[in-house]
């Protein structure tokens, strides 16, 4: 996250929108959701983050932030406390009225960006329904409509839901997270729909790069690239000679 921050300037001499999950599935889960909160703190107006799939108490009990945060350096209350700071975290942003951002994608549900607003927090995250869509869905370029999520959980849209969306909303763009994307960020919809992933070389199974995009005034977007670190060659020694240890199938 500090390669981030080293790239677009450290707040507040930048704005930043984050988009979820920043907990789980890998180390220092607790440092960084605490800059994030701490960074929130000091620069309101200049800082946002909004709630992602794994800021939900019965996700991060499994994956990690549970483990990390209540039983190996602290307890079971501390993990409580950022229970009930994710229960109010928000879900959605508007960036100029015109980029429509959130972790995971569009909802069946959602016909009025009021019913967005209209949320009461704190709160968990149902099973089904508009909330949990908007941290669960998925793009799918080979469907047209409402497809089922291979995830068990919401949905998936075709490209034309995403058009037909920005068109009733007067819409640019929507911007989402919530998958693994190769080059840390990837079109979809003809760029009506881009999806980022900030963390390169995610979980250490993956070689992705990560992604940050940036929009200035015009909100023309650039990205800005994390680029995967490079693996280092392992040799096991076998008798006389050094080995190449065999290279793992990609993921």
């Amino acid at each position: 996250m500090l390669r981030l921050f080293e790239y677009g300037g450290f707040p507040p001499d930048a704005n930043y929108l984050f988009l979820g999950d920043y907990v789980d599935r890998g180390k220092q889960s607790l440092e960084t959701i605490c800059l994030l909160l701490a960074y929130k703190i000091k620069y309101p107006e200049n800082f946002f983050i909004l709630r992602g799939n794994h800021e939900c108490a019965s996700i991060n009990r499994i994956y990690g932030f549970y483990d990390e945060s209540g039983k190996r350096r602290y307890n079971i209350k501390l993990w409580k406390t950022f229970t009930d700071c994710f229960n109010c975290l928000p879900v959605a942003a508007i960036v100029d009225e015109k980029i429509f951002c959130m972790h995971g994608g569009l909802s069946p549900e959602l016909s009025q960006m009021e019913q967005i607003k209209r949320f009461v927090r704190p709160t968990d995250v149902p099973d089904t329904g508009l909330l949990c869509d908007l941290l669960w869905s998925d793009p799918d370029k080979d469907i047209l409509g409402w497809g089922e999520n291979d995830r068990g959980v919401s949905f998936t849209f075709g490209p034309d839901i995403v058009s037909q969306f920005l068109k009733r909303h007067d819409l640019d763009l929507i911007c989402r997270a919530h998958q693994v994307v190769e080059d840390g960020y990837e079109f979809f919809a003809k760029r009506q729909l881009v999806t980022l992933f900030s963390a390169p070389n995610y979980c250490g199974e993956f070689d992705n790069a990560g992604a940050m995009m940036s929009v200035d005034e015009t909100l023309m977007c650039s990205f800005q690239i994390l680029k995967p670190a490079e693996k280092k060659q392992r040799y096991a020694y076998n008798g006389l000679s050094g080995q190449r240890a065999a290279t793992p199938p990609h993921k």
